[in-house]
């Protein structure tokens, strides 16, 4: 029995990320780094030291100027979250969420972010959520299990009552890792989830979780 749908929040509940694009984009023009938005798709659901990695492509930095370049982004990233607002939650995310609440379902956000709880906060949506595991709940992300699993502890659920919406293929890896079900959304490398779905627009929560029984009765 399901009893608790944990989201990922960039490309789930909300889309920044061409924020982060913009912000990375930057900071790699300032220190004279390629970066495309072509790379951009490879940070879709890690932390932000795994994308200065990913970014530094085997360049070698120290760890005060890593520091420093990841503060700088952050802070480039923040001056756009400034413009957030509720009007930019995802189509179909108020009322998946508020039949969510009607059918007594418990609601958590997992998120590799460091600023979920902001974002959440400029979406006016914080206390929707029972629990925000965020970057800064446990020390392996994404693809590890790790944050779904303290999210689970967090909601008192086994992470078979549980249902991940994800849009990062990382992120889907986490869930089904963990022993979640998965819900892929979006058009990214999802497709291995046990549903996948373009976005919540018009879905309804009935509907996934009748999915997935038939899913698992099937499956047995």
């Amino acid at each position: 029995m399901i009893k608790a749908l944990i989201f990922d929040l960039d490309g789930v509940i909300t889309d920044t990320a061409e924020f982060h694009y913009l912000s990375w984009k930057r900071l790699a023009d300032e220190e004279n780094l390629s970066f495309t938005r072509e790379d951009n798709e490879k940070l879709r659901g890690v932390s932000r030291r795994q994308s200065l990695e990913l970014i530094l492509k085997g360049r070698q930095i120290s760890e005060d100027t890593a520091q420093d370049w990841m503060a700088r982004k952050n802070r480039y990233y923040q001056s756009y979250l400034e413009t957030v607002t509720p009007a930019d939650r995802l189509p179909g995310v108020t009322e998946f969420l508020t039949e969510a609440r009607e059918l007594g379902l418990k609601l958590a956000i997992g998120s590799a972010s460091r600023n979920a709880k902001t974002v959440l906060e400029r979406l006016d949506l914080l206390d929707v959520f029972d629990v925000v595991g965020d970057g800064y709940a446990v020390v392996n992300t994404k693809p590890a299990p790790d944050l779904f699993v303290w999210v689970a502890g967090g909601l008192g659920i086994r992470v078979v009552e549980g249902v991940v919406f994800e849009d990062a293929e990382a992120g889907v890896d986490a869930a089904l890792q963990a022993g979640f079900w998965a819900v892929g959304i979006g058009r990214s490398k999802v497709d291995h989830a046990h549903l996948h779905l373009p976005n919540l627009d018009g879905v309804k929560v009935s509907e996934v979780l009748a999915h997935l029984a038939e899913l698992d009765s099937t499956h047995g």
